[in-house]
């Protein structure tokens, strides 16, 4: 199975990071975290995205708040899909690192979940491996029957004591 990349900018990102990992590992996937500034440390984020291929990665995860630059510096250095970690930062709650990461040229995609989304990134990385895994396929289908029959509970709870 391939593994999947996590990279933070900062060791801030940890929290958030955190949640994609034990995710990551709720599902049996490998995985690598680093802390490479895509402005503190361009090099050793760059030489990272070069070799990921050949490390046997199958996705990088990009986790990065104000400026947020990282995933795109990923993006540009490798040919793996690239999912975007927005993280809320003090000045603007996120918003700057939302619209950095989205807002990627043509011709360098970095798939972006929403502010402080470790699960959702997690997940999109599980599913991108899924394409070519048949066992963490129906992995993903089981959590999403899970999940579907909490929201099933929650909903008889909810219309057992309101509904008349």
């Amino acid at each position: 199975m391939k593994k999947v990349g996590i990279v933070m900018g900062s060791d801030s990102d940890l929290p958030i990071l955190e949640k994609t990992m034990d995710t990551l590992k709720n599902f049996g996937v490998p995985f690598e975290a680093h802390v490479f500034s895509a402005h503190r440390t361009p090099d050793k984020a760059i030489d990272f995205a070069k070799s990921a291929e050949e490390q046997g990665f199958g996705v990088l995860i990009a986790a990065a708040g104000m400026a947020a630059h990282l995933g795109g510096v990923l993006a540009a250095n490798t040919v793996l899909p690239v999912v975007g970690i927005p993280c809320q930062s003090n000045a603007l709650e996120g918003m700057d690192a939302l619209l950095s990461t989205v807002q990627m040229p043509s011709g360098v995609p970095v798939a972006t979940v929403a502010i402080n989304g470790g699960v959702n990134a997690a997940l999109l990385a599980v599913e991108i491996l899924a394409l070519s895994d048949g066992d963490l396929a129906q992995k993903l289908k089981q959590k999403k029957a899970a999940d579907a029959a909490s929201v099933l509970l929650k909903n008889a709870a909810v219309e057992k004591k309101y509904n008349m």
